[in-house]
């Protein structure tokens, strides 16, 4: 059979995003892929004409565009992209003899348009960033979906080899023009970024996804600051009144109970909003607000204004220890909350599923995902393994979720 003379042959290729070119590309397969159910709401996330924003504060990162060109028109037009980044993290130490460090490598920002789904697109992206991951000296990649996300699931899990590895819950409240309650039995205080990076690496180091560059994270101009919340059943009131005098002798003599977190500004990476919500739902929630502010007393369970462009604030490094360390956790939570008033429209955290401060986190369950989905394998050739695949071993009680990769 003879080819239409005005058939053009399509070749797609698959390169390194190019600032100078590719950012009209790239937004647009971002909107493309945004659009949520018919008649349904759906969270758009704007990176602020920077495609390259959600990795750029990662120790190395990669953007891979996928783009088409016409043999017989020249016209080249981008259709998928991926981003990636590479760091070295704590395992958790989850066997005896089990390395305590690994090198991995994050998949994540994965699209495909509409037009060009099916064509085995999103398996070429994964395998040129895997080989990437590999040339970088990663042992692991790994990536986050949402559960329901059977296509996503598919590539990973049956194409590509992935094994399904932990489940975290991400936990958000909205902020509201009312404060919170803070345990009064808390002491809440802020930390100097020297002692927050001690304390860190003196009790939270083994814990799996811990960053070897934890100084990074916490001195980046995202981070807001770590805060200390601390109980001592001790005393007749349960409060501390000892004084701070650095985190070698916090370390040696400990409260009673107390939890550690940090707080980072996704605002300065990306704006969330939600689309597609009814008049009558932006209504009902632009009533809550104006009845929070006018009677603060009342504490009424307002919704803000989700449906303009808003901001966020990610809690990271959430860990403490004791009898009360949930309690301390709340009170470092509930005082983040109060924090943001004016400053951002919800704050959110991810724990393990199994981790014991996560009971006291206040939070909204249809604003949270109860079960994400991490999936993860070893990388390398058949044969090279030592016998411990941190991808198939059991989860610990807590994780390190790098606010870089939110």
């Amino acid at each position: 059979m003879m080819r239409d003379e005005e058939e053009e042959e399509v070749v797609i290729i698959i390169r390194e995003y190019d600032p100078s070119r590719d950012r009209a590309g790239t937004e647009a397969v971002d909107r493309e892929c945004d659009v949520g159910p018919t008649g349904g709401m759906s969270l758009h996330a704007d990176l602020l004409g920077d495609p390259v924003a959600r990795i750029r504060h990662s120790p190395d990162y990669l953007m891979l565009v996928a783009e088409t060109t016409s043999g017989a028109t020249g016209g080249r037009i981008i259709v998928g992209i991926i981003r990636g980044t590479m760091k070295s993290v704590a395992t958790g130490k989850s066997c005896p003899g089990a390395p305590a460090v690994a090198s991995v490598g994050y998949i994540l920002g994965l699209r495909v348009a509409p037009s060009h789904r099916r064509m085995g697109l999103a398996l070429r992206m994964v395998r040129r960033m895997e080989a990437w991951f590999e040339r970088m000296g990663a042992e692991y990649a790994y990536m986050a979906t949402d559960k329901s996300n059977e296509a996503s699931l598919r590539l990973f899990t049956v194409r590509c080899g992935y094994s399904k590895f932990r489940t975290p819950s991400l936990l958000v409240h909205p902020v509201h023009a009312h404060r919170l309650r803070v345990p009064r039995r808390a002491a809440v205080f802020r930390l100097g970024a020297g002692d927050a990076e001690r304390l860190y690496d003196g009790r939270f180091a083994h814990v799996e996804f811990f960053p070897a560059d934890i100084g990074a994270v916490l001195g980046n101009q995202l981070s807001i600051g770590t805060f200390l919340a601390v109980i001592d059943e001790n005393n007749a009131d349960g409060k501390w009144h000892g004084e701070w005098r650095g985190a070698e002798r916090f370390l040696a003599s400990p409260p009673a109970s107390w939890a550690l977190a940090s707080l980072w500004d996704c605002g300065g990476v990306f704006r969330l909003e939600l689309r597609g919500a009814s008049r009558l739902r932006r209504a009902a929630a632009a009533a809550t607000r104006a009845l929070d502010r006018a009677a603060r007393w009342m504490r009424v369970p307002s919704v803000p204004d989700f449906f303009r462009p808003f901001s966020g604030w990610f809690v990271y490094g959430l860990g403490g220890d004791g009898p009360d360390a949930a309690v301390a956790a709340e009170a470092l939570f509930a005082t983040f909350v109060n924090m943001a008033r004016g400053r951002a429209a919800a704050v959110a955290v991810e724990v393990a599923a199994c981790d014991p401060l996560r009971r006291r986190i206040p939070h909204w369950r249809r604003l949270s995902c109860t079960e994400d989905l991490w999936c993860m394998k070893r990388l390398g050739r058949v044969g090279e393994s030592d016998g411990w695949d941190w991808a198939r071993s059991p989860p610990g009680l807590s994780i390190f979720v790098d606010p870089r990769e939110v």
